[in-house]
């Protein structure tokens, strides 16, 4: 008899716990019901184990089903569970629909995980698919306004454009996104201005520009399709190329000074050298004057000069600086 009673007992309870999680679960499973996206029990109750927030998905289920959305129940818990907005994603899927735009739910999760932690939104991504959105070219949080080049006249040109861009989903995962485009416009608005023969031409007709770098498709393995470049501005900047010929200029001049400073201290050094042999041969004959009273005693003493030939000597010597006197305007003039 006391088994029975603990049997019994025992299937109470159970029963009572069964009859108070569909309790529980009660509300969202009628909404779900009514709304026509049924839910079983057992699905609920796995979400919840699960750590799933079972009113969400059911929410989002039932969006999507009067969206006319076929989507379960399980693909919304994976794509919860992934990290991803179950909610925006269903919206996102109905906002392409409506605008006649072919996303299916597989893309939809994958183009929010893409987006997530950008500060974008896969509902972002559908909107700019719709409706074109424009980019600043260069974008005003870098710091620049315009972007510059260098015509082959030497003249600086700034440009500021602006692009207008269009979501390509298909493309969305793993293209480029809007810092690139920047960038590659940026590059082909540069090398446009620098092969322009001068800087004229681009004033006079700047939608060359937007055509050059249109031409290039600048949008290939990026995110987005661009439909159009827009020069907002074009200014004439510095001169460029008489900048660096001055440059030039200056930097041949000091390479002349440098070469001139050389020359010079070359020569001093050869005029120092010259001075230096000019001593030295004044030494010399200073020693070779210092030889000849030697020579003229040793003379006297081996008797090969006479006292009368001294005398001569002397005289022709008398003569001769009398002659060199007479010649000098000053020598003569005092005579």
């Amino acid at each position: 008899m006391d088994i029975k009673l603990i049997i019994i007992i025992a299937v109470v309870i159970a029963i009572l716990v069964v009859v108070g999680v569909f309790l529980s679960f009660f509300s969202t499973w009628l909404k779900a019901t009514l709304n026509g996206a049924p839910v079983s029990p057992l699905n609920l109750l796995g979400m919840r184990l699960g750590g799933v927030p079972y009113g969400l998905v059911v929410d989002a289920r039932i969006t999507a089903v009067k969206a006319g959305i076929a989507v379960s129940t399980d693909k919304i818990s994976a794509h919860y569970l992934a990290g991803g907005n179950v909610v925006p994603t269903i919206q996102a899927i109905i906002a392409a629909q409506k605008a006649g735009i072919a996303l299916d739910w597989d893309r939809a999760c994958a183009i929010d995980l893409a987006t997530k932690g950008s500060g974008k939104s896969v509902i972002e991504a559908v909107r700019t698919s719709v409706d074109p959105k424009v980019i600043d070219c260069p974008n005003p949080e870098s710091g620049r306004t315009t972007i510059d080049g260098v015509a082959k006249d030497g003249i600086q040109v700034k440009v500021k454009a602006r692009v207008t861009v269009r979501t390509n989903l298909e493309r969305f995962v793993g293209g480029a996104k809007e810092d690139t485009i920047i960038a590659r416009v940026g590059e082909g608005i540069v090398s446009t201005i620098g092969s322009s023969e001068s800087y004229k031409s681009v004033l006079e007709s700047p939608d060359s520009i937007s055509k050059t770098v249109l031409a290039r498709g600048l949008d290939v393995g990026s995110a987005f399709e661009i439909l159009s470049i827009d020069i907002a501005d074009v200014d004439v900047g510095e001169n460029v190329g008489a900048k660096l010929q001055e440059a030039q200029a200056e930097a041949n001049k000091s390479i002349a000074q440098a070469q001139a400073e050389i020359r010079r201290a070359a020569a001093v050094a050869v005029e120092q050298e010259m001075k230096a042999r000019v001593q030295e041969m004044q030494a010399e004959v200073v020693r070779a004057q210092s030889e000849v009273p030697k020579a003229m005693a040793e003379a006297f003493r081996t008797g090969r000069l006479g006292v009368m030939d001294y005398y001569k000597m002397e005289n022709v010597q008398a003569d001769t600086a009398m002659r060199s006197s007479i010649a000098k305007p000053d020598g003569g003039a005092h005579k």
